[in-house]
This record gives C-alpha cells, sequence and structure tokens, in this order.
C-alpha cells in the first residue's frame, strides 16, 4: 500500500482553480470600467475645452470688432457735423479742411488698431508686394525699379499688407 506523503505537492482543486479564474475575471473587469471611466471624463474635459475655446475665440473676436467701431463713432459724427453745415455759408476751404480732419480722424483710428499708410516717397525703391506697379515710365532722374508716383495708398496690418500702394515705377530710359 502506498502511503501518500505530506510533502508531495497536491494536484490544484478544480474549484480552487476556478475561483481564481473568477477573481481574475472582476479584476480585469475593473479595470476595463477604471479605464473606460477616465477616458469618459478625458473626452468630456476635452469637449468643454473646445467649447471654452471657440466661446473665447468668438468673444476675443467681437470685442476686436467692437474696438475698431468705437474708435471709428468719433469720424461719424464728424461727418455728420459737416452735413449739417449750411450749404450757403460753407466755403470750398472749410469744406475740405473738414475732410481733412476727418482723414485724419480715420488714419488715427486705424493706427490704433495696428494699421499703418504705405505711402512711398518719389525716388524710393519699388517692394514688390508693399507696391503694386500700375504703370512703368523712362525716367532719366531716378534708375529702373523707383517710385515714380504713388496713384494710391495702400495699407498694413502690422507686418501684413491689407492693400498694396498703386504706383508708377522708373523704367530704363535707354529701352
Amino acid at each position: 500500500m502506498n502511503a501518500r506523503n505530506d510533502t508531495t505537492p497536491r494536484e490544484p482543486d478544480a474549484g480552487d482553480e476556478l475561483e481564481q479564474l473568477r477573481a481574475r475575471v472582476d479584476e480585469l473587469e475593473q479595470a476595463v470600467a477604471d479605464a473606460d471611466n477616465r477616458y469618459k471624463h478625458a473626452l468630456a474635459d476635452h469637449q468643454n475645452y473646445v467649447r471654452r475655446a471657440l466661446q473665447n475665440e468668438a468673444q476675443a473676436r467681437m470685442m476686436g470688432v467692437r474696438a475698431a467701431v468705437e474708435s471709428l463713432i468719433p469720424t461719424l459724427d464728424h461727418f455728420d457735423h459737416a452735413l449739417a453745415m449750411d450749404p450757403e455759408s460753407a466755403s470750398a476751404q472749410s469744406v475740405i479742411g473738414g475732410v481733412r480732419l476727418i482723414r485724419d480722424e480715420v488714419l488715427k483710428a486705424l493706427a490704433a488698431h495696428g494699421v499703418t499708410l504705405v505711402c512711398p516717397e518719389r525716388g524710393e525703391e519699388f517692394t514688390p508686394g508693399r507696391h503694386e506697379a500700375v504703370m512703368q515710365q523712362k525716367d532719366t532722374e531716378f534708375p529702373a525699379g523707383r517710385v515714380l508716383v504713388t496713384l494710391q495708398p495702400g495699407y498694413a496690418l502690422g507686418d501684413r499688407i491689407v492693400r498694396a500702394a498703386k504706383v508708377i515705377v522708373s523704367s530704363d530710359p535707354t529701352a
């Protein structure tokens, strides 16, 4: 008769193994539930961030427009004042002076928002992008590629050209 030695490892019981597998499945299900919960929170946080960013962008745009409008309102007041003048008593000189005043107000309002005038002087080097050559003219005073006349000023917003200045450019007089 073979006596069983107590030091011999015994075969695991099927019930113990099943219990261990159930415990492991429970652990994994909890880990999946935790990961799903973290994912849903992260997704909600991201959606809230995007919504807030869009709201902030719209609000900033509106504030920028509001600032531009507020800076132009005094100019409209000047126009209203000029239009309210009696045409019989207004001289051409006073009308031109009023128009100059209004133009200066508009330029001041634009400058407050970073807009600068691009108005090249006679003889200044032609710069593509900042200047738009609408015509070339032979000239003996300046070499080719110089601004002879500014027909229409341009405008820049910071470093970006909003509208290029329209200019007449010198060309080689011998060509």
